[in-house]
Formats: structure tokens, C-alpha cells, sequence
């Protein structure tokens, strides 16, 4: 890793130079790509100092440990020990990160669907637990979010809910939440005390720019309107306003009730459509191209069990790279680096097994 990380420091100067040079500052399209990469290797060189200092301090505190006899002093060590392991080893996982190199769809606006699976109101009910953990993480990552659709449980929670964030890196970080998630738990009506299992399924879809957008024939769509209605029956509105498209061709459906316009929701649910038409050719592209070693590794699509949330020990797993967490309220508080930090690595490293089981 430190030859990589050395490699990259020394581009990082180059690029600094070349940033400085008229003749880039001229070419509009040059200067941004130097401007993007610098960003990058920015990022890179900041967590690479942090960790080097990190490293100087914990090996001093160290050697003092071994020396020194103040019991005091020998517990605040100790303690400072433990503070800059733990740094260390979440700096390391965000460098590991960063050393995948960027994707054009890093900072693709993302919009995800939760819906609820197996369980009844308690998958509903995850399912609202979902949308607020997403939404912490995207508070903490500076991200913005809008809501494109949601259908309240009369219980509490959501039976599906859809939004779209943005923000940089967004994609990145979020691409590999796709897939079913599964909660063990005891509900609040459980009698008996016994653990309750339930599942959501969530999908991540890349938004299309203005430049992939669809040609969608208006021939293709069956638009249906209706009465807006929220947990418990009750009307938000009392006109038609919510909006149900169906794509014929694919048989694909989106509706969107949020607004009170029948116009604003037709806007965002064709927003929606556009994005499950193209993560579908998207999807059927790849599985064309995709080797028989490659599709064996898993691409964390929504079909696959990826996570799970035990309450009882207070711990998430997750299945692919066998990582366990026993903090599961910081998780639920959008605590989420370990996970799609240590994924994006994972990842990156699977794809890198199968290209050389390829050659």
C-alpha cells in the first residue's frame, strides 16, 4: 500500500504544477480533470499524513509505556493507546478506500428505493429505521436528499419509500446498501419475548443525467391517476393527484404521491421510471459481459442477503465480507464509514481476483 500511496503523492505534485501552468488554465477541459484528480490525490495525501502522525505518536506512547512506572500516567497511556489504535485502523480503511480508484459515477446523484419485505409492520417499521439511518449518513457526509415517494404503514414506518440523494461520492458509498437486509428483533407486541426476523429490500440506481436520459415514447406509458391517501386511510387531498405510470414495453411501474400536484408527481415519477429503465440495460449489459467467475462473486443486487441487524446483541453483520459491528445504535445513528468504506475495498479487490483469473 505505501508504494502506491508514494506513487500518488509524487502526481499529486505533478498535477499541482501542471495546475499552475497558462496553457492549462486555457484549456477549460484539461484544467477540470486536473481540478478533479487534485481533489482526489488531496484527500489521499491528508489521510496519509494523518496516519503517519497517528502512527509517530502511537509508537512514542508506546515506548514510554514500557519505561515509565507512574501508575497514573501508565493509565492515560493505555487509554491514548486505545484512542489512536482505533484511529489508525479507521484511517487505514479510509485510505483503502480511497486507493480504489475513482469512478464516473462516484458522485451520480443516487436514488434508492426501501421497501418492505418478509415481517409485516415490523419490516414497515425497519424500513422507517432505514430511511433515518440513511438519512443521518447523508447529514454527516454534507449530502442533500429529497423525497420521491413514500407509502406510511398504518403501524408506524413505511411499506416502501423512495428518495434521492446527492452529493459527492454518493454513489460510491452508497452502491453496494443494495440488497436485503434483514432485522432480528422483538416487537414491541411480543408477549412472549421471542425474536422476531423480518426484511427490507433496497435498491441503489445511478440518476441519468440530462445527457442519458430516455427517449420515452408517451405511447409507451399507461398513466393512471388517483386519491392520495396516508396511514390509516386518510386522504392528504381530495383530488386525484397521485400519479402510477407503467411502462409497457418492460411492464416497469413507479407511482408517486407525495405532492399535491398531480404534475409535480408525474415529474418525479418520471424521474424514477428513467433510472429503473436505464439500471435495467445497465444490468443486461453487464450480464452479457460478465465471465461465469465474476457473476459467481455477487454484485450486491437486492436478491442477495447482505446485512443483518441483531438487536438482542447489539451487533450488524455483514455477509459478504464477514464484517461484524457490535454498535448497532451508532449504525441505526448513520455511523456507516466501517461498512462502505471496507465494501468499496472488498469489492475492488474481488474485481481484481477475477480479472487475473481471467487472463
Amino acid at each position: 500500500m505505501e508504494k502506491r500511496v508514494r506513487s500518488l503523492l509524487e502526481r499529486f505534485e505533478k498535477v499541482e504544477e501542471l495546475l499552475g501552468k497558462s496553457e492549462v488554465l486555457a484549456n477549460q477541459k484539461e484544467y477540470r480533470e486536473l481540478t478533479q484528480e487534485h481533489s482526489y490525490l488531496s484527500e489521499i495525501k491528508d489521510v496519509w499524513e494523518k496516519i503517519q502522525q497517528a502512527d509517530r505518536q502511537l509508537k512514542g506512547d508506546e515506548a514510554l509505556l514500557r519505561t515509565e512506572s507512574d501508575s497514573e500516567l501508565v493509565v492515560l497511556l493505555r487509554e491514548e493507546i486505545g484512542l489512536l489504535s482505533a484511529s489508525l485502523k479507521q484511517l487505514n480503511a479510509k485510505l483503502e478506500n480511497l486507493l480504489v480508484p475513482p469512478n464516473p459515477l462516484d458522485s451520480r446523484n443516487v436514488i434508492m428505493e426501501i421497501r418492505a419485505g418478509t415481517g409485516g409492520d415490523e419490516a414497515a417499521l425497519f424500513v422507517g429505521d432505514c430511511v433515518r439511518m440513511y438519512k443521518s449518513y447523508a447529514d454527516k457526509q454534507g449530502w442533500k436528499y429529497e423525497t420521491l415517494s413514500s407509502a406510511p404503514s398504518e403501524r408506524g414506518g413505511f411499506k416502501e419509500y423512495v428518495m434521492v440523494l446527492s452529493g459527492h461520492n454518493v454513489f460510491r458509498q452508497l452502491q453496494y446498501e443494495a440488497g436485503t437486509h434483514r432485522v432480528q428483533r422483538v416487537p414491541d407486541t411480543e408477549t412472549q419475548g421471542r425474536i422476531h426476523t423480518s426484511a427490507v429490500t433496497i435498491a441503489v440506481l445511478p440518476e441519468p443525467t440530462e445527457d442519458e436520459q430516455l427517449e420515452i415514447d408517451p405511447k409507451d406509458l399507461r398513466i393512471d391517476s388517483f386519491r392520495a391517501s396516508g396511514a390509516g386511510g386518510q386522504h392528504v387531498n381530495v383530488t386525484d393527484s397521485a400519479v402510477r405510470i407503467t411502462h409497457l414495453p418492460t411492464g416497469t411501474v413507479v407511482t408517486c404521491q407525495d405532492e399535491r400536484s398531480q404534475h409535480k408527481n408525474r415529474d418525479k415519477a418520471m424521474r424514477l421510471l428513467g433510472a429503473k429503465i436505464l439500471e435495467e440495460k445497465r444490468r443486461k449489459l453487464e450480464e452479457e459481459r460478465a465471465t461465469l467467475r465474476s457473476s459467481q462473486v455477487g454484485s450486491g443486487d437486492r436478491s442477495e442477503r447482505i446485512r443483518t441487524y441483531n438487536f438482542p446483541q447489539n451487533r450488524v453483520t455483514d455477509h459478504r465480507n464477514n464484517q461484524t459491528l457490535y454498535n448497532l445504535e451508532n449504525v441505526l445513528e448513520g455511523e456507516l464509514d466501517e461498512f462502505t468504506h471496507a465494501l468499496i475495498a472488498f469489492f475492488h479487490q474481488q474485481k481484481l481476483s477475477g480479472n487475473e483469473d481471467d487472463r
